[in-house]
């Protein structure tokens, strides 16, 4: 069974960013899901001073470790301030000194929600910008506009254009875990 890693990038405890990702997560059949709490990731600032003093925290190396055990990841992005929260950047920011290639060269869904009408597209463009360079395939993407008009906690998404937008997204992810199930005929 494969596994999909989830990651809500922001640290709130009410995260909606976490709760879409674990719908989406909810959405693949026959497959294993795991939605990570970045809260349970924290660790000191980055800097290299401190990286030299006391090396990578246990929590980096954990983190990269999850990373590496799944077959895809869905990470949906909060914006704070038109650019990625503190705590999922600090985590990136350690994770790369883990090794090269943050994401393991995994397939990625990237999605972003706010409770605002532009749904967190800022984060979402710079994310779908520079995530490619850290060692990622995006396989698609989707902003979800006005998560509390346009999300239920049982039905998810309630606007139909927006869920067969979404469920196009969901199935590139998809198309690509399934590929690589596929064993070549020689």
């Amino acid at each position: 069974m494969k596994k999909i890693l989830g990651i809500g990038a922001s640290n709130s405890k009410k995260s909606i960013n976490r709760q879409f990702a674990s719908w989406a997560i909810s959405q693949l059949e026959d497959m294993k899901g795991e939605v990570l709490d970045l809260n349970d990731y924290e660790m000191p600032i980055y800097s290299k001073d401190r990286e030299n003093e006391s090396g990578i925290p246990a929590e980096a190396k954990a983190f990269k470790s999850k990373i590496k055990s799944a077959d895809a990841i869905i990470i949906s992005f909060a914006e704070y301030n038109g650019s990625y929260t503190s705590a999922y950047k600090n985590i990136i920011d350690w994770v790369s000194r883990v090794e090269k290639g943050i994401w393991a060269n995994k397939p990625l869904l990237l999605l972003s929600t706010s409770p605002g009408g532009r749904g967190a597209l800022n984060v979402l463009t710079a994310a779908k910008s520079t995530i490619p360079h850290q060692g990622a395939q995006v396989v698609g993407s989707f902003s979800l506009p006005s998560f509390n008009q346009n999300f239920d906690q049982e039905d998810g998404i309630v606007n139909e254009d927006l869920l067969n937008s979404f469920s196009d997204e969901l199935e590139k992810l998809t198309a690509v875990i399934n590929q690589e199930n596929t064993i070549p005929i020689s």
